[in-house]
């Protein structure tokens, strides 16, 4: 492999890993504000028992995404040196912000929480737990400003062959931001919710502390039910703005060789020639994509084989379409991944009310296994928007070719890719690891702390006692 596809692979590897704890952090942290609210509201002490638990596992979480984080920082200047040095003046504000605000508000009452229990009032060790989501979701943002400028850029000006900022408010105020911010928050509150729900129902599955756990999967099904609604609905928002700033990417995830015409019909399915722009065997729904596209039943989308003929005469010569089959299937699992979210968060809701979750063994072990979805939906709904975009690290200013290092080797970037996967790989044992042990430690009741249950959902009392 070459230079460029090494420090690609690189990339990607490190940031798919790392994006395994980002949203977990974000969405674990929301829900253990909300247990910690109720506690304060309810005056119930297994509230503060679930606040208590479900921290450990965000703190084990956080600490391993901080690490993992890191290194995403040093990439831009070991593999990626000439996109630092043309996009520094504007990619490093929103950079250098969300380390400095975001991050030190975060670690900040981080500490001031996990020491205040017994120190401080109620409602003060609230309103730090509170702050903690408010800087995880202040962290996303302005992480999403600086990807928003490589998928829309605005707010700048190319002076002696560098990108200047001329307008910070810009940067703020773009649109790409305001369709992706909420698409990528919500799908953080999902997976933080399914993982709360799957942990439950892994121990629910052994009937151990019922009352605690159900209330946990109570709390993680409604918030993961809301989420995965709120994801489809902002999705929606961005797929439209899609078409009107990079039409390629549409068509590519569409596989969309030609103009559509009007009306455009969605494909399911297809088989995909990428050497001869054309596909069989599709499977399509009709008038959809014209919905998905304009809001609509009527419309006309642009084909992949029209824009490249646009792109050549507006940037110059050369291939600007993206791999149209890792597009292309990267949006229907993302998509196919939401739709399971919100059909278990349905089935979720209406065994609670019903009672049964419990005596549901196979909707908790299918739960269990729904763990992955909403890491497989982020993968993949990652991929589509990063892999979508080629050729361009900045869209239609700087392409990923001119974008790397020109003077680190294909054997540095294979020893360090390997040297990576490794330290990873440990770290995720860790993670597992230490999980595990908190997760078989429980949640530390004891028979004193036996509550009576005023869950509108739970039709009887459970008694909570830890073996």
């Amino acid at each position: 492999m070459d230079v460029l596809s090494l420090a690609r692979f690189q990339y990607a590897a490190t940031t798919i890993f790392h994006f395994f704890f980002v949203p977990l952090s974000i969405g674990l942290v929301l829900i253990v504000s909300i247990m910690e609210t109720m506690y304060v509201v309810k005056k119930n002490d297994i509230y503060k028992k679930m606040a208590q638990f479900w921290g450990k596992l965000f703190l084990i979480n956080f600490a391993i995404g901080v690490v993992t984080g890191i290194l995403q920082e040093f990439q831009f200047g070991m593999n990626w040196s000439q996109y630092s040095r043309f996009m520094g003046d504007v990619f490093g504000a929103p950079l250098a912000i969300e380390a400095l605000l975001a991050f030190f508000l975060e670690s900040t009452f981080i500490g001031i929480w996990v020491f205040g229990w017994d120190r401080l009032k109620k409602g003060a060790h609230l309103a730090c737990i509170w702050l903690v989501t408010a800087g995880t979701s202040l962290s996303a943002l302005w992480i999403l400003t600086a990807n928003s400028f490589m998928q829309h850029p605005v707010g700048f000006a190319v002076q002696n062959g560098r990108a200047v900022m001329t307008n910070f408010g810009a940067l703020l105020a773009n649109p790409q931001l305001w369709v992706e911010f909420p698409h990528t928050i919500f799908g953080s509150f999902a997976t933080g919710a399914f993982v709360v729900s799957g942990i439950s129902a892994i121990v629910l599955l052994k009937k151990k502390d019922i009352e605690f756990y159900k209330k946990s999967f109570k709390i993680g099904i409604i918030v993961g039910l809301s989420s995965g609604i709120l994801l489809a609905f902002f999705g929606h928002f961005q797929a439209q703005y899609l078409v009107q700033t990079q039409p390629m990417k549409m068509a590519a995830s569409e596989a969309l060789w030609k103009d559509s015409g009007s009306p455009a019909a969605w494909t399911v399915v297809a088989n995909i020639n990428t050497k001869d722009h054309q596909n069989s065997g599709e499977i399509k729904i009709p008038y959809l994509l014209d919905y998905l596209s304009y809001g609509t039943f009527s419309g006309n989308v642009k084909g992949i084989d029209t824009l490249q003929k646009k792109y050549t005469v507006k940037y110059g010569k050369g291939n600007y379409i993206p791999p149209v089959k890792t597009t292309f299937w990267s949006f229907r699992i993302m998509t196919v991944m939401g739709g399971i979210l919100c059909l278990l968060g349905i089935v979720g809701a209406i065994l609670l009310w019903r009672n049964k979750l419990v005596e549901s063994k196979w909707f908790l072990r299918l739960m269990v296994a729904a763990i992955a979805v909403p890491y497989i939906g982020s993968t993949t709904g990652w991929l589509m928007t990063e892999i979508g975009r080629q050729p361009w690290t900045v869209f239609g200013f700087m392409q990923t070719a001119a974008s790397v290092s020109p003077n680190v080797s294909a054997g540095e970037l294979l020893f360090s890719i390997i040297a990576f996967i490794g330290m990873y790989s440990i770290l995720g044992v860790v993670m597992i690891y230490l999980f595990s042990r908190v997760i078989k430690q429980g949640p530390s009741l004891n028979a004193e702390e036996t509550t009576h249950s005023d869950d509108p959902f739970d039709g009887e009392a459970y008694h909570v006692v830890t073996e």
